[in-house]
């Protein structure tokens, strides 16, 4: 990753011997909740520790911040750490904040035997009211001077299981006049009488993330807690956690802008609502923008990577143009991945005076972008589907495909000219009847003529019927400007292929030739009447994007 302003303070702290010095590393972490499934959102912080560690030779955990027992699960832990796998970073440790529930438990009866926690018996509407505003101090509550004893009593008897949820909370004994609200005797522990995904009903109190996130760094040893900027505000309480136990080395914690990317909702909340009530497949839809909807989807982890590196860490929030992220997919695509035709909205020529004989082969090359990618031979014959968008009635001005009395080439095989268009009952286009010049094939030299359009083809006797889904925006701006759902964002054609799609492996990328890049669905062919192959878009060939809107750092 390129130089930023984290790699300063980074260097700062080196040089003056705080980190990073004497065998000790420079050691971060990325600490997700499994709550859900990862976005692009993560894939900025996924890249941005494991990287920083790479760079300084250091070490990164991959932990996750399992303390609220009613949203999470495994599933999600499992899919994290395949996401996290695939975008190619391997942890150090991987570690779970319900390994420290013992520990968490005793930092806070230390906080209370100080004096410095107490159990309060205000409902939460009731902490809301009376913590004031960010112009009115707030107003203590009356079990603030309740005596360490006691509170440590109702605690343990809390963790016990002898009170229902809500009924007790444990807050910190801070400053109920402080400027920073999050210092306004925060709650610490909740009552939560719920199974938990790794420690069953052993637990029904469970510590609150502002408690437990400076104390899961520390115990593993962290050295910077890079967060993003909405924890700017709570970092005075992660360092008076810390300084309060008395920790003898307290991790950095530094905040960065979180990624917005325009099109894209990057909350679990919403994310999870979309799929709940079924406007998406799942998690993995390809429209989605989570990690597992972007990898079923055909974008390649060295694209995203690439992405997260270009856009820089920033200190401001700003939003990113979807279209640099296709930008970066298209620019790792183009270099590896072979071209295959395949006609949409197909319409059958058949080629009058060509010799009703076997097929001949045609060279194909797989790639103008890499040479190295070599060539294939697909089969050519007498009847051939071509792409409906490739033949007009009526020509327009500069209109260079086909058209009645119009020549264009077959690429990697021959001239034909449209002789006759034939019509079904319904006066729709039914087939073409064209004649070929043997003179033309590719390969043979240059034909005496020329002429101004090359279509792509398919032969029609070994041509195979394949479902290609465009994959749009998931979310649109409504009137008021706000981005909502678009339950138009995809939509399924039936084409013919070139045989070699028949065997195409699930994950396996190709560029449609003029249509974009695709990517074979293993999932949706599995279940697809009679096997038929599934593809999904994964980025258009063209770009909007220029490199002189690329998003400042």
């Amino acid at each position: 990753m390129e130089s930023n302003f984290i790699h300063e303070f980074i260097d700062e702290d080196i040089a003056e011997g705080r980190y990073g010095y004497e065998g000790k590393p420079i050691y971060t972490r990325f600490p997700p909740e499994p709550n859900g499934y990862l976005h692009i959102g993560h894939a900025k912080a996924i890249c941005l520790n494991f990287m920083t560690a790479r760079k300084y030779a250091g070490l990164c955990n991959l932990r996750f911040d399992d303390t609220n027992p009613l949203k999470e699960d495994t599933e999600y832990v499992e899919s994290i750490e395949e996401d996290v796998r695939w975008l190619g970073f391997e942890w150090d440790e991987l570690c779970f904040a319900s390994d420290y529930f013992d520990r968490m438990y005793e930092c806070a009866c230390e906080l209370i035997r100080k004096g410095l926690a107490y159990v309060d018996d205000y409902t939460a509407d009731e902490i809301r009211l009376t913590r004031g505003t960010l112009t009115s101090p707030g107003t203590e509550s009356p079990c603030r001077e309740r005596a360490p004893g006691e509170n440590l009593r109702l605690f343990e008897e809390m963790k016990a299981g002898k009170y229902e949820d809500g009924a007790h909370v444990l807050r910190a004994k801070i400053d109920m006049a402080s400027p920073n609200m999050n210092m306004r005797d925060p709650v610490l522990y909740r009552i939560a009488h719920s199974d938990h995904h790794r420690t069953g009903a052993a637990w029904c109190v469970y510590p609150m993330y502002d408690f437990a996130h400076p104390l899961e760094d520390a115990i593993e040893g962290i050295t910077h807690s890079l967060c993003t900027l909405e924890f700017e505000d709570h970092r005075p309480l992660y360092d008076w956690v810390l300084e309060s136990l008395e920790w003898p080395t307290a991790p950095r914690q530094i905040e960065f802008a979180r990624l917005a990317v325009t099109h894209t909702v990057m909350s679990k909340r919403l994310l999870k609502q979309l799929v709940d009530d079924g406007s998406v497949e799942g998690w993995d839809d390809p429209r989605m923008p989570t990690i597992a909807g972007m990898r079923r989807r055909g974008y390649t982890p060295e694209a995203i990577r690439n992405f997260c590196e270009q856009i820089g860490v920033a200190k401001a929030n700003s939003e990113v143009d979807i279209e640099f992220l296709e930008h970066c997919v298209r620019d790792d695509l183009k270099a590896k991945v072979p071209a295959r035709n395949v006609v949409f909205d197909p319409i059958k020529v058949v080629i009058t005076n060509y010799p009703d004989v076997s097929l001949e082969p045609a060279e194909m090359e797989n790639s103008r972008e890499a040479p190295e990618l070599g060539t294939r031979t697909v089969p050519f014959g007498r009847e051939i589907y071509i792409d409906g968008a490739d033949f007009m009635e009526e020509p327009v001005k500069k209109y260079f495909r086909l058209f009645p009395g119009g020549e264009v080439r077959l690429k990697g095989a021959y001239f034909i000219r449209c002789d006759e268009v034939v019509k079904g009952e319904d006066g729709s286009v039914k087939e073409l009847l064209c004649t070929y010049d043997p003179a033309t094939k590719s390969g043979a030299g240059e034909p005496v003529r020329k002429v101004k359009g090359t279509i792509h083809w398919v032969e029609a006797s070994t041509a195979v019927e394949i479902r290609v889904r465009e994959c749009g925006y998931l979310m649109k701006k409504n009137a008021d400007g706000a981005y909502e759902f678009d339950p138009a964002s995809l939509s399924e054609t039936v084409c013919m292929a070139e045989p070699s799609l028949a065997e195409a492996r699930p994950g396996e990328r190709f560029q449609f030739f003029r249509h974009g890049y695709y990517v074979a669905d293993g999932k949706l062919t599995d279940a697809a009447p009679g096997g038929v192959k599934v593809f999904n878009s994964i980025v258009g060939l063209k770009s909007s994007w220029k490199p002189a809107a690329e998003p400042e750092r």
